[in-house]
């Protein structure tokens, strides 16, 4: 891990086309910017744990729980 050391206005760049900009620092809280081409998704930490939660499940349902769901959400001939 790099630990850098930043002032509020001072940057760190990730790259050709990451900035993160430090722009406050309050009591035990820094707020940063992040300027990045639109196509770099950028997520807090504990969102994109549940991201990635969410699609190991998906990933992993059987055939018969497909069966259930298209069961579920198709429309039912009288």
């Amino acid at each position: 891990m790099l630990i850098l050391t930043r002032k509020v206005g001072e940057a760190i760049r990730i790259g050709d086309d990451v900035q993160v900009i430090i722009t406050a620092v309050d009591q035990n809280k820094v707020k940063v910017g992040i300027q990045s081409p639109r196509h770099v998704p950028i997520f807090r930490e504990e969102l994109y744990q549940r991201i990635r939660e969410e699609n190991r499940r998906a990933a992993s349902l059987q055939a018969d729980d497909l069966e259930a769901l298209l069961d579920s959400i198709s429309p039912k001939t009288p």
